[in-house]
């Protein structure tokens, strides 16, 4: 078990020494390929997303994909070391993407190989789902390579959850919201300031409730987040634009959040994408039944991930911490990746998986 650590530790220095922002993952892909292909695993590439499937089991029954994603954020101005430099200091592994998600990618990668060595230790077939586009919702990433597989029976999406098992996400809904005045010159009190029919909106946003509840989830939460209007000091401005990022539950379609807004607020009100739904794991699935038996506290997660574009039951577990994902001097425990690859190797052998 320890060699399948030990590999996992040198696989996230090596990519994180590799930039790979959202569209532009192309080296680390090629790095991450060559390195399965000389570990003896067949692999496919589309675009930037690398499949792998256990090729040694001798089972012809359902298959569960570990999938985590290849690619980071930019790194923020605050950090004060270098994001592509992998140090190794006082057990932690700093780096741009170390926690989010290079740590699931080489724990889900070194689990993966532990099984394709050991074929005869897994009751399913496995799939390696390496993906690109995470961060920016690309077009490219997770959608475009299940386009090109067949549907998985389960899946784990690898996300710095500290090892729980989110059972349930919330989706993502941002609104760019315009309020329309009519400009006029400040001094003698001319037009319809825009700026102000953004404040009565936002005031609503601000103490809106939703009515329906999710038993699971709780409300829908909704943030006004960036605000911008007027060029010069003495104008009204006649166009105040605001964006709203709201977290939907599963008892909201995303289209339901836009009618019920629209019906409240002056305001234009465009979103940018409906399709970034909430998550759940069906209840009574064997993802679940495994993570009761091993303990595993389940959850649900507040960010949103790949596992929106999946269209078989899932679960959201790997290594790290969601708090570090974003931040500068992103880390990641040495203890958290030990812990990652044998919570993955020890929660598949424990699931039992149906067709």
């Amino acid at each position: 078990m320890q060699s399948y650590i030990n590999e996992a530790l040198n696989l996230l220095q090596e990519i994180i020494a590799i930039p790979s922002y959202s569209g532009g993952e192309g080296k680390r892909a090629d790095f991450i390929y060559r390195y399965l292909i000389n570990r003896g695993v067949q692999v496919t590439r589309v675009k930037n997303n690398l499949i792998a499937v256990s090729g040694k089991s001798a089972c012809d029954g359902p298959t569960l994909m570990l999938n985590s994603h290849i690619d980071t954020v930019l790194p923020s101005s605050g950090y004060t070391l270098d994001p592509f430099n992998p140090m190794v200091n006082d057990g932690r592994i700093y780096g741009l993407g170390s926690n989010d998600a290079g740590a699931s990618v080489v724990s889900m990668t070194a689990a993966f190989l532990y099984f394709s060595d050991n074929p005869a230790e897994l009751a399913f077939n496995l799939m390696l789902l390496l993906s690109a586009e995470e961060e920016n919702s690309g077009p490219n990433g997770v959608s475009l390579a299940l386009g090109t597989i067949q549907k998985p029976a389960a899946i784990i999406v690898g996300e710095p959850t500290n090892m729980r098992c989110a059972i349930a996400e919330r989706g993502l809904l941002v609104i760019d919201a315009q309020a329309q005045g009519k400009s006029g010159h400040a001094a003698r009190e001319e037009g319809v300031n825009s700026i102000y029919i953004a404040l009565e909106d936002i005031e609503k946003i601000r103490n809106h409730k939703f009515p329906k509840v999710s038993k699971l989830m709780g409300e829908v939460k909704m943030t006004v987040t960036q605000i911008s209007a007027g060029h010069q000091h003495n104008v009204v401005p006649d166009i105040c634009n605001f964006v709203i990022d709201i977290r939907p539950t599963d008892v909201y379609e995303n289209s339901e959040i836009v009618d019920e807004l629209k019906g409240m607020l002056k305001s234009t009100l465009t979103p940018r994408n409906l399709s970034n739904k909430s998550s759940s794991t069906p209840e009574g699935h064997p993802l679940l039944k495994c993570a009761t038996e091993l303990g595993v506290e389940c959850y649900t997660s507040p960010t949103t991930s790949d596992w929106m574009r999946h269209h078989s039951p899932a679960i959201k577990m790997g290594p790290g911490d969601s708090s570090r994902s974003h931040r500068a001097d992103e880390y990641i425990l040495i203890e958290e990746i030990e812990g990652g690859v044998m919570g993955y190797i020890n929660f598949i052998k424990n699931l039992k998986l149906e067709k």
